[in-house]
């Protein structure tokens, strides 16, 4: 780690406690626990990967990586919230990204980097951004699919929609929303809106009892005529398509952030479950649980997919990071693809062990065992299932090309 790197670290470090404290409330209650905002932003960690100038700490993917997966060592629904937040500057980095790579016309530039600096400099000075994008609706070509509409109107926009999925619905300061411009039937009509919190016509959709990750607010809003002034939007036709062709990763980048969420849950819960292991103890020998066979097959189980998961996870980081690139985006995207399953399944199956190794003590719902599970349980299901990433980088190999990340859908 570099010297920054560390400050930044330390930074994490500095909240896990507070983090710590809630988790099993979160759990419980099923809701984010509000005070972590005030928390995360006054250690400038919502600005985390935000340039200097722009107010944030100007960290990179490596940061970002470490901090979720430290963030879940401490509440698992923290930190995916957390990185859904920080996956919000993607629309302003890459942006400034797409203008240096000369894709955005001279004309379009002033708004762009408008845009690009209300949305980094809105986290900079340590508000939380919710970033809305999926909707139930799919398609078989389509991981996301855009039915939300924007129509233009006197002086900006009007929103009409159902978002189903938004990591911090009714907790973020303001919302980033995905929506396809009226008249536009492909993702060259995709834009992106700023929609405060409380706008009229903004509301939640019904919170939703989930099986794990309980306290990410991820129940979405259904958007009713909501209006969205001119300067609160990036509504140019193409731009958001050619911001996604800088990504390093697939759609926006910085997925991998995500999934290092789930390694650091499932690292936690090794560290307990050796702990438990270790003090619990038989009656009739008072050795340790933990120095039976049954168990210690089970301890190596776990080791074997905490590092399979972490060389992945490594891997993936180095060559989404690494300048210059050492593979072209299409190969770093199929590599994603196989990458997310891997870390989610192993990171998935520490967690049967360790309610294996830790017996029917574990299995009190509220518990660290059975809790870790269901927490871990969401990453074979979040974005995509691992299945489907196979099937999509099998499909990449033989036909040489990626299926669409996102798409529109006519309203």
């Amino acid at each position: 780690m570099t010297s920054a790197e560390k400050s930044r670290a330390q930074r994490v470090e500095s909240v896990l406690p507070a983090l710590r404290a809630q988790a099993a409330m979160v759990d419980a209650q099923g809701a984010f626990h509000r005070p972590h905002v005030q928390t995360l932003s006054e250690a400038g960690l919502l600005g985390l990967i935000v340039p200097e100038q722009y107010g944030g700490l100007g960290g990179g993917l490596r940061d970002l990586c470490a901090a979720t997966f430290a963030l879940a060592t401490a509440c698992p629904s923290t930190a995916l919230t957390y990185f859904f937040h920080c996956s919000s500057a993607s629309r302003g980095l890459l942006a400034l990204e797409a203008i240096d790579a000369g894709l955005i016309s001279e004309e379009e530039q002033p708004a762009v980097r408008a845009f690009a600096g209300q949305v980094l400099t809105t986290m900079g000075r340590g508000q939380w951004l919710a970033n809305f994008a999926s909707e139930s609706v799919k398609s078989e070509k389509a991981a996301v699919t855009i039915s939300t509409r924007a129509s233009r109107v006197e002086g900006g926009y009007r929103l009409n929609g159902v978002k189903s999925f938004g990591c911090a619905t009714g907790v973020a300061d303001r919302y980033l929303v995905t929506a396809s411009l009226e008249g536009y039937d492909t993702a060259e009509g995709l834009c992106t809106f700023f929609v405060e919190r409380d706008a009229p016509g903004v509301s939640e959709r019904s919170q939703w009892d989930a099986i794990g990750m309980r306290g990410t607010a991820t129940h979405g809003i259904v958007l009713e005529n909501v209006f969205v002034a001119e300067t609160e939007a990036m509504a140019l036709p193409g731009v958001f398509t050619r911001c996604m062709q800088v990504s390093r990763g697939s759609f926006v980048g910085n997925q991998v952030a995500g999934v290092s969420c789930y390694l650091g849950a499932a690292w936690s819960l090794y560290q307990y479950t050796i702990d438990h292991l270790r003090s619990k103890r038989f009656a009739d020998t008072d050795k340790s649980v933990g120095t039976a066979p049954y168990q210690q097959v089970l301890i190596g189980d776990m080791l074997t997919d905490l590092e399979t998961a972490m060389l992945w996870l490594r891997r993936q980081i180095e060559i989404e990071s690494q300048e210059p690139p050492p593979l072209s985006k299409q190969e770093v995207v199929q590599r994603w693809r196989l990458c997310k399953g891997a870390v989610a399944e192993a990171a998935f199956r520490v967690g049967t062990a360790s309610l294996k190794a830790c017996g029917t003590g574990g299995t009190t719902n509220a518990g660290v065992p059975a809790r870790a599970l269901r927490d871990l349980a969401m990453g074979l299901v979040q974005a995509f299932p691992a299945e489907r990433g196979r099937l999509m980088a099998a499909q990449m190999e033989i036909e040489g090309r990626e299926q669409a990340s996102f798409g529109a859908r006519s309203g």
